[in-house]
């Protein structure tokens, strides 16, 4: 007996996505993925996003985190525009944002509207510094937000200047804790049966990702402790680098006494073993130079491969470091459905990722591409108000909605 397919868990909920670049419509993106019919609500010539193709056309970032939804185009500065959202606000479980604090007020569509009219409402604001407090209104990029956050002043070599990570952090966690709040609060309104403003600040959302680097201040008289490049932040762990080969480099960590015990039979160094300087793990992270003059030299001779293989096979705890274009073809994340190759009808053959979260019992949705500039205007239109097709197109010749 085949047992009938599992409803994805967001099946029915309704989601206004008025996200642009990476934060709000990766949240949005999320919501998708676990079966939500997300909206991306747009200005009538596209999100900022869709501008860094230079004219080339859709950039790949936007065709990543747009996947699974439907697309709409309103000009919300104009007040039949205003008028749509809110009546759309009306039939939504959430709606979310990462404009600027006060952005959605000043265009007379903020949360005390919306909610007024649909108290069920779950309005989202994804922000850099937070709806209050006295940074509230500084202009948040996530390089501006790794800066001021902490980032660089930790990140790069010691006799360096400080470096921003080379991905963007800050966009990120920050729409994955927006996310987490929007579901956190569809539950909440299960039992309650109202909705809420729920907000994220990307600034706080990366301060937990610092605690071992916070962690590290305490044994520096609560002074911040010196960039440390690949090598671990408190100085607490070694082997924890990044190795020279033949062909690239290998990261390799011992955090157990077992691991270590490990290497040294593989490389031929049991002799250390009985090292006091080695003893221990602390131990081990207080004479990190030492450890790395064992480790060092027996890898500049092997394959970063051959390593990892042989290292797996001793439950080593190693990783090649891979290029993007190693990374993008991983037979791994492609097994799993993390990630696919695409023939998209603008770029060509290319890879767009799914969804991280996994729900037992359900399969992955398909992958969609992303929508067009108000590619679904006339159907969102028809199933969540109703409209025809002849009211649309007034709608359209009026430069309400494109």
């Amino acid at each position: 007996m085949t047992e009938a397919p599992v409803t994805p868990p967001l099946q029915g909920v309704k989601v206004l996505d008025l996200g642009q670049i990476y934060n709000g419509p990766y949240a949005g993106f999320l919501l998708a993925h676990g079966g939500a019919d997300v909206v991306k609500v747009e200005p009538l010539d596209g999100e900022a996003l869709r501008k860094r193709g230079g004219g080339m056309g859709v950039p790949l970032s936007f065709a990543a985190l747009n996947t699974n939804k439907r697309g709409i185009a309103i000009n919300l500065k104009a007040d039949r525009g205003k008028t749509l959202l809110i009546d759309l606000a009306k039939q939504a479980d959430v709606l979310l944002e990462n404009f600027a604090p006060g952005a959605m007020d000043r265009l007379g569509v903020g949360a005390d509207v919306l909610m007024d009219v649909n108290p069920r409402l779950i309005y989202a604001s994804g922000t850099g510094y937070g709806l209050s407090g006295p940074d509230r209104d500084n202009l948040a990029m996530d390089l501006t937000v790794q800066a001021v956050g902490g980032v660089m002043g930790i990140n790069g070599p010691a006799d360096g200047p400080p470096l921003k990570t080379g991905l963007a952090i800050c966009d990120f966690l920050g729409g994955v804790h927006l996310y987490a709040a929007i579901t956190t609060a569809l539950y909440e309104r299960s039992v309650t049966g109202q909705g809420r403003l729920v907000e994220v600040a990307m600034q706080e959302a990366l301060y937990p990702a610092l605690a071992s680097n916070v962690a590290g201040m305490l044994s520096q008289g609560w002074k911040q402790p010196e960039r440390r490049g690949n090598r671990h932040p408190t100085r607490g762990s070694a082997p924890y680098n990044v190795y020279e080969c033949t062909d690239g480099h290998i990261a390799v960590i011992c955090v157990r006494d077992a691991h270590w015990t490990s290497l040294l039979e593989v490389i031929g160094r049991t002799d250390a073993a009985d090292d006091p300087r080695f003893a221990t793990q602390a131990l081990r992270g207080e004479n990190e130079d030492a450890v790395d003059e064992i480790v060092a030299p027996w890898l500049r001779g092997r394959s970063k491969y051959e390593v990892t293989q042989i290292f797996k096979d001793n439950r080593i705890p190693a990783a090649p470091v891979r290029d993007l274009t190693e990374v993008t073809a991983d037979p791994h994340m492609h097994a799993r459905g993390m990630l696919h190759d695409v023939d998209h009808p603008e770029m060509g053959k290319i890879v767009l990722p799914s969804s991280p979260l996994r729900f037992a019992g359900s399969e992955p949705p398909a992958l969609a591409p992303e929508p067009g500039i108000g590619e679904h205007t006339e159907t969102v239109l028809a199933d969540w108000l109703g409209l025809d097709a002849g009211m649309v197109e007034a709608l359209k010749d009026s430069n309400v909605v494109g």
